[in-house]
């Protein structure tokens, strides 16, 4: 037998085979579509103490307590916890020693008979790496987009077992772990937005790598995470909340990223009559503009992550290089408002007929995708270098065909020009600073905020020296 199989049978038959792992199965939403394998695939009574399915809500409160919604981090949570719990409550007085206990949990919606849904779904995995220590933890989230309901739970069972097999067997490197999830699927059946390790046996791991890979890999489009480092999954975060994005490289995060983002934030919340915080801003990194001759540099990328939380700000990473299709994944994930701030010559990009050549209806499709969910650009001003005149919405130069286009997105608010900004800060580039700061320059550290500035220095980001 392959010493990592792919086919889920042999997965399952494998962990079924491994008499030191025992635990309990807990599934709401789909049926027993990943305890199943473990039954069908042999040997089950080596590995299952329990399995149950608590599918009515109130049976489903009555043992894991209340929740607002069923198909969410916390039941999840909850799940495992219950079940951990009890499982070493019962047995680990008489196998403790030469058991690695677990429990394994998955509450997801889907398709219902309408196709009416959002069909997506939790799972995790509470595990002792060896028999007798403290636990860790894989929790990831799903979007399942078969577009039959017994397909999706067939996908489901698969990412399970694929899941356990890698807490069971592949827990010491979890680079590899994250790649197999999708072992015996593909991309087009099933979406991982987010991935979560913790506990004993993950001290080293960090999250933001992971994230990082999910979209590299292609698990994602996009991935997020909070100014803490904790990822974030984007539905639950961004649900029903208006979301305003600055994209940039950061390299470091400058004093004009940080006043652009504000200044779009602010003017969003007066539009929206919105209270100060109720708009997430974040952050957002293209992956294009993370790949240095066709790979990621790690370090730079933990540099700037690093720097946009010492900020205080979310972070995204998306596989959109272009801006409509940002604005579309942001729509899917929220019903509010969406913001994308940019400077003016970023905006002037946009009209660039090369930009939309993967599109059949070119700039003109380009354009109906970006503004057709509530999108407003904010556009914050630039300095040209060569003539020093300030560059902002009204004076922008557009090629003369477009130019009622642009006209009319100006005059039906769909582009807005930011009239609150710092001008000492417009002849701040990002890349002149990492250049002083890799070339032991002194002045630097006054075009960045203080945080950041000490950031770099304390952990000798961007080859501080």
């Amino acid at each position: 037998m392959d010493p990592h199989p792919k086919h889920p049978r042999e997965k399952a038959l494998k962990v079924n085979l491994e008499d030191t792992r025992y635990g309990s199965f807990a599934e709401i939403g789909a049926g027993q579509e990943v305890v199943r394998w473990f039954f069908q695939a042999g040997g089950a009574a080596g590995t299952i103490a329990k399995s149950i399915s608590a599918y009515d809500m109130t049976v489903s409160d009555a043992i894991y307590g209340k929740c607002a919604r069923y198909v969410c981090r916390e039941r999840l949570e909850s799940m495992l916890t219950y079940e951990y719990d009890l499982t070493l409550e019962r047995l680990a007085l008489d196998r403790g020693e030469s058991t690695a206990f677990f429990s394994f949990a998955n509450t997801v919606s889907a398709r219902n008979y309408h196709g009416t849904n959002e069909c997506h779904g939790w799972l995790g995995i509470r595990f002792q790496a060896e028999p007798g220590t403290q636990a860790s933890e894989i929790i990831i989230h799903v979007r399942m987009l078969d577009s039959e309901n017994a397909l999706q739970q067939e996908a489901l069972g698969i990412v399970g077992v694929n899941l356990v097999y890698g807490a069971c067997f592949l827990s010491d490197d979890p680079d590899l772990l994250v790649q197999s999830l999708l072992d015996g699927l593909s991309v087009n059946r099933l979406e991982v937005d987010m991935v979560d390790f913790s506990g004993a046996a993950f001290e080293q791991v960090d999250n933001r790598v992971l994230s990082l890979r999910l979209v590299q890999l292609g698990l994602s489009d996009a991935a997020m995470f909070a100014a803490d480092g904790r990822v974030l999954q984007p539905s639950e975060h961004l649900r029903k909340k208006s979301v305003l994005v600055e994209r940039g490289r950061f390299r470091p995060v400058t004093h004009v990223n940080i006043d652009m983002l504000d200044s779009a934030l602010t003017a969003m919340e007066a539009e929206t009559g919105a209270e100060s915080g109720e708009t997430v801003a974040i952050m957002e990194m293209a992956l294009k503009n993370l790949n240095a001759g066709g790979d990621v540099d790690l370090d730079d990328f933990i540099s700037r992550a690093e720097v946009l939380e010492a900020a205080g700000h979310t972070v995204m990473i998306s596989d959109y290089p272009e801006y409509h299709r940002l604005a579309s994944y942001l729509s899917r994930n929220t019903q509010g408002r969406i913001g994308i701030t940019m400077g003016a010559h970023s905006l002037a990009e946009l009209f660039e007929e090369s930009y939309y050549k993967d599109l059949p209806g070119g700039l003109l499709e380009g354009f109906g995708r970006l503004f057709k969910n509530k999108v407003k650009l904010y556009i914050y001003p630039y300095r040209d270098p060569k003539t020093t005149q300030l560059i902002k919405a009204d004076n922008l130069e557009v090629p003369k065909p477009l130019r009622h286009l642009y006209q009319h997105l100006l005059d039906n608010g769909h582009i807005v020009q930011l009239e609150r900004y710092n001008e000492d800060y417009l002849d701040i580039f990002s890349p002149n600073v990492l250049e002083q700061i890799g070339s032991g320059q002194s002045g630097w550290e006054h075009q960045v905020p203080d945080v950041v500035a000490q950031k770099i220095k304390r952990q000798k980001l961007f080859g501080y020296n």
